[in-house]
C-alpha cells in the first residue's frame, strides 16, 4: 500500500502505511481498522486514541485523521460521543438490552464481515434431556458452526432446530444464511421472543483448537431459546465467543415501593 507525494519520506513508525498511489487518509484508515483488531490504538474501554495522538502516531495531520476515522464511524465500526471522545463498536455486536438478532446480523452491524465455517450439520436423536425438553422432539436438525469475523474465528453455535425446520434450512446457504430473517421472510416463521442465559466458560481443547486460544481461556456463553408465536421453540442455541469482542450491557431499574 502506497502514497505518492512531491518529497519521498520513509513511512511513519508506528504505522504500516507506505509510498505510492493510494490516497494517504485511505491508507491510514486501514492501518487504523487493522491495528485496532489487534488491540492496538485504543485503551481498555475500547476508546480509540484522539486525533491529536493518531496525528502523532501516524506522522499526520489531524484533518488526515479525521478523514480516515469518518468512514468507519459511517459503517458502524466507531461511535463517537461528543465529550468522551470515539469508541469502538466492534466488542459489542449484540444488543444485550432486548434487541434480538442472529450472528450475521448483530457482527455486520459491527463493522465486519461475517463468515462460517460448518462442523456439523444434519438430524441427531444423540441430544441431552434439555434439548429435548425445549423442543419436545425425539430427533432434531443440529447446525454446529465455527463463526468468523473478518475471516478471524470468534465464536462456536451449536443450534438445534425441529425437524421441519431444519430440513428448511438444510437447503440453503448455511454459510451465509441470515437466520432469523430465512425464519420471518421465507419460512414464513414469526419470531415473538427469546430466552436467554449468559454464563462464563473456559475453553477445552476442541474449542481452544478452533478458536486459536489456550486451553482453559475465558469465554463467554450464552444459551437461547428463541420462541414463535404460539409459544413454541424454533431455535435452541448454545454458543461459545471470545470475550475480547463481546461485551454485556444490561440496563437496571429499581423498583421503588
Amino acid at each position: 500500500m502506497a502514497v505518492q507525494t512531491h518529497k519521498k519520506k520513509s513511512a511513519p513508525l508506528g504505522s504500516d502505511v507506505a509510498e505510492g498511489s493510494t490516497p494517504l487518509h485511505v491508507q491510514i484508515r486501514e492501518s487504523i481498522r487493522s491495528q485496532v483488531r489487534d488491540g492496538k490504538l485504543i485503551d481498555a474501554t475500547g476508546r480509540l486514541m484522539t486525533e491529536a495522538e493518531l496525528g502523532r502516531h501516524f506522522s499526520v495531520s489531524r484533518i488526515t485523521i479525521r478523514n480516515a476515522i469518518a468512514p468507519l464511524v459511517n459503517e458502524g465500526m466507531f461511535d463517537r460521543s461528543r465529550g468522551r471522545g470515539t469508541f469502538l463498536r466492534s466488542n459489542q455486536p449484540e444488543n444485550w438490552v432486548g434487541r434480538l438478532m442472529g450472528f450475521s446480523e448483530t457482527i455486520r452491524d459491527a463493522g465486519y464481515h461475517a463468515g462460517a465455517r460448518i462442523l456439523q450439520q444434519g438430524m441427531t436423536n444423540r441430544h441431552d434431556a434439555a434439548v429435548r425438553e425445549q423442543l419436545r422432539e425425539r430427533a432434531v436438525w443440529q447446525l454446529k458452526r465455527l463463526r468468523l469475523a473478518d475471516e478471524t474465528p470468534i465464536a462456536i453455535e451449536h443450534a438445534f432446530y425441529p425437524p421441519e425446520i431444519g430440513l428448511e434450512l438444510e437447503k440453503r446457504d448455511l454459510v451465509s444464511i441470515i437466520m432469523y430473517r430465512v425464519f420471518e421472510d421465507e419460512l414464513g416463521l414469526t419470531i415473538k421472543d427469546a430466552q436467554q442465559t449468559i454464563s462464563a466458560d473456559l475453553a477445552d481443547a476442541g474449542s481452544a483448537k478452533l478458536l486459536g486460544v489456550k486451553v482453559g481461556s475465558p469465554l463467554l456463553a450464552i444459551e437461547r431459546v428463541t420462541f414463535g408465536r404460539e409459544g413454541r421453540a424454533l431455535e435452541l442455541l448454545r454458543a461459545v465467543y471470545l470475550p475480547k469482542y463481546f461485551r454485556l450491557s444490561i440496563s437496571l431499574t429499581r423498583r421503588h415501593s
